[in-house]
C-alpha cells in the first residue's frame, strides 16, 4: 500500500525532516557514548602508566621493562585522544549537517523546492566514512537524497586510509611530553629504553620481560574493546 502511495503522492516534506533529524540525533548519542568510553579507557592508560613508572622506581631491577612499558601505554594513550578528537570534529559536522537540513526544509516550505547541498553533501561524504557511524549515515543519505537535499548517494568505495594517518608513527618527543604530562609530581622519572644487544636478547629475565609484555598488550587490547 505504501509502495502505491509512493506512486502518486510526493512524501510528506515534514515527515522527511523529522525522519532525518531522528538518525541524525541516534548518530549524535552514538557519538557521545564513543566519545566518553574513550575518555575512560584514557583514564585507564594514565593509571597504567604510573603504576608502570612507580613499579620501576621500587624495583631497579624491572626498570628497563616498565621504561618500555610506559612508553607504549603513551602510544596508546596518544591514540585514544587522537580519535577522541577526531569523534568530536565529527560531531561538529553533525550538528552542522543537522542546521543545514533544517534551512533546506525551510526554504522548501517557503519557495516550494528544496535546492540540492554540496556542503551538506561534503559532510555527510565525510561521516560515512567513520566505521562508528557507516550504516546509519548511509540511511541518512538516502532519506536526504529522496528529499532533494542532496544529489547523490554516497559511495561505498570510499577512501578510509587518511582516518588513520598518524596513528601508527606517534614521535617519541610526543611520547616524551605524553610522559611529563601524566608523570608530573610523581617519584622519578621514566628512563630512556636502549636497545637491547644480541646477547641482551638471548638473556633469559628478556623472556619473562617478552611474556611480561605480551600480558600488557592484552590489557591495552581489552581497553580497545
Amino acid at each position: 500500500m505504501e509502495t502505491i502511495k509512493s506512486v502518486f503522492w510526493k512524501p510528506d516534506p515534514a515527515a522527511q525532516m523529522r525522519k532525518c533529524n531522528t538518525l541524525i540525533r541516534a548518530n549524535v548519542r552514538k557519538l557521545d557514548r564513543d566519545i566518553a568510553s574513550l575518555k575512560a579507557n584514557e583514564s585507564k592508560i594514565k593509571s597504567l602508566i604510573v603504576a608502570a613508572n612507580k613499579r620501576g622506581q621500587r624495583n631497579p631491577s624491572q626498570a628497563k621493562q616498565a621504561a618500555v612499558e610506559t612508553r607504549l601505554f603513551a602510544k596508546e594513550l596518544i591514540r585514544a585522544r587522537k580519535q577522541s578528537n577526531r569523534l568530536a570534529t565529527s560531531k561538529a559536522q553533525l550538528s552542522s549537517v543537522q542546521m543545514q537540513v533544517q534551512e533546506a526544509f525551510s526554504v522548501r516550505k517557503i519557495e516550494g523546492s528544496i535546492r540540492a547541498s554540496t556542503g551538506i553533501m561534503k559532510d555527510v561524504n565525510s561521516l560515512v566514512r567513520l566505521p562508528q557511524l557507516t550504516g546509519t549515515m548511509r540511511e541518512l543519505s538516502q532519506e536526504l537524497v529522496k528529499a532533494g537535499v542532496i544529489e547523490e548517494m554516497v559511495s561505498d568505495s570510499l577512501p578510509s586510509d587518511d582516518l588513520l594517518d598518524g596513528e601508527d608513527e606517534e614521535a617519541e618527543a610526543e611520547v616524551d611530553k605524553v610522559l611529563g604530562e601524566v608523570l608530573t609530581g610523581k617519584l622519578g622519572k621514566v628512563q630512556p629504553v636502549t636497545v637491547p644487544t644480541t646477547a641482551d636478547e638471548e638473556a633469559p629475565e628478556d623472556v619473562a620481560e617478552e611474556e611480561t609484555l605480551d600480558q600488557m598488550r592484552g590489557r591495552l587490547e581489552a581497553l580497545r574493546s
